[in-house]
């Protein structure tokens, strides 16, 4: 059997995780499967062909600590997916500028290396908006993102310099069609389109993601979620092996949130032939085992 581990973190405990659907299929194919906590001291990393990257879900703790175990799995010889270089792009948010460069639509925001509170303040009027949402460049599970008003923003003034004077940060509008729609999620496996989720927050939320009460389904892509999320994956450095499109509907069109080429959540769970699906893209690219 040949062997790909699958990187994953020490405490999963408060946390959904798939992945196990896929590593059956995978070892039908001649791969074995192994987890490995990214955290792990001592692992020799050339005993894998291949390091996939999965449920990593607390490295925005320790960001730089994360890319230099990324670092030393490339440097053993093993193949990373997705690759350091997309890792290296796709780790701070403002990955988003280049994308609108290349004529992706993506929400409308403000970036900020400096904390300024008055820019905070007035950042309605530009925004065009009377909800904001600010979250770090580096973040994954909505982690120090806010939802505030000019009032609250104003209350919540010292929290705000606390968590945003040491990191760069992002404001954009709090967009309704989050809760009354909900976000879209579309994955795609070597650049073939998979499977569609859409994400809707909890009552009285705005966080999507399940750990925080949101609920998901799956629903079909509709031409014009499809034809948003192409544009997206042909904007991209080069085609990842797994990707997570994230679109709302912003002004009667379908605009980027987020796209998750580090560790996104795949709901293998949501489509029943997705983990096949990944695990013969994976094996398409890497070749069967023994």
């Amino acid at each position: 059997m040949r062997k790909v581990a699958i990187l994953s973190t020490n405490d999963l405990e408060d946390f959904f995780v798939y992945d196990h659907l896929f590593y059956e299929p995978l070892e039908e194919m001649g791969w074995e499967a192994i987890e490995v906590s990214w955290r792990a001291k001592d692992i020799n990393w050339s005993d894998f062909e291949v390091v996939v990257i999965r449920s990593t879900w607390d490295y925005q703790s320790d960001a730089d600590a994360f890319l230099a175990v990324l670092e030393e799995i490339v440097a053993s010889g093993a193949k990373l997916e997705n690759s350091l270089e997309l890792v290296q792009w796709n780790i701070r948010k403002d990955y988003l500028k280049s994308l609108e460069i290349k004529g992706v639509g993506i929400v409308p925001t403000i970036w900020c290396d400096t904390f300024d509170f008055e820019l905070i303040k007035s950042a309605f009027k530009p925004l065009n908006c009377h909800e904001i949402v600010i979250k770090p460049l580096v973040s994954a599970n909505a982690d120090y993102t806010y939802r505030l008003s000019l009032e609250s923003v104003i209350e919540e003034q010292q929290g705000l310099t606390d968590i945003f004077s040491s990191r760069p940060y992002m404001i954009q509008p709090f967009l309704k069609s989050v809760i009354n729609e909900g976000e879209y999620s579309l994955f795609y496996f070597n650049g073939e389109y998979s499977h569609c989720i859409v994400k809707v927050p909890k009552q009285n939320d705005f966080r999507v993601q399940e750990e925080h009460g949101g609920q998901l389904r799956s629903v079909e892509a509709d031409e014009p979620l499809l034809k948003a999320a192409q544009q997206v994956l042909a904007a991209l450095p080069e085609i990842p092996l797994y990707a997570r499109i994230d679109l709302v509907k912003y002004e009667d069109a379908y605009v980027t949130m987020e796209v998750e080429l580090i560790e996104p959540s795949l709901y293998f769970n949501m489509d029943v032939d997705s983990a096949q699906r990944f695990a013969t893209s994976f094996v398409s690219k890497y070749g069967r085992g023994n």
